[in-house]
């Protein structure tokens, strides 16, 4: 899918604006730190403006091609996984990034899942800090 492509090459050359006309301006990104998604074009963009400053040595290793459904309307859509490892603060992940498209070919939903425990631990610690950071979330907030 050639959006998958153009995702995975803005995420690996850390070109938040190629990211921009991806997404739709209502995307939900799911993330393994933080139970509620976070939800429209600004602040999943802010986010991946985080991560790209936070992850070390982030590769994508790998892709599967399918469709799953969504976790707002439960409609089966055309679906990428991407395999990608990286280090945070000394940390390895291993992860995947789901994204899923709209009818347009936009992303519509993206969920991250991370593994080992560790990670996602020290993960949440730095993303956090670069939201705050960032002011894309007050410091006192429940995460």
């Amino acid at each position: 899918m050639a959006k998958a492509a153009r995702f995975r090459a803005a995420v690996e050359s850390r070109d938040l604006a190629a990211l921009d006309d991806l997404f739709t301006e209502d995307v939900r990104l799911h993330s393994p730190v933080k139970f509620t998604p976070f939800v429209g074009k600004p602040m999943v963009l802010g986010l991946f403006g985080v991560l790209v400053r936070t992850f070390e040595d982030f590769r994508y290793i790998g892709h599967f091609d399918g469709t799953a459904e969504t976790s707002a309307d439960h409609t089966e859509v055309p679906s990428v996984i991407l395999l990608f490892r990286a280090t945070v603060n000394g940390k390895q992940i291993h992860g995947i990034d789901l994204l899923q498209f709209d009818q347009e070919g936009r992303i519509q939903e993206v969920t991250v899942m991370v593994r080992p425990q560790s990670a996602v631990h020290a993960l949440g610690e730095a993303v956090l800090a670069g939201l705050v950071a960032d002011g894309l979330v007050p410091a006192s907030a429940d995460h």
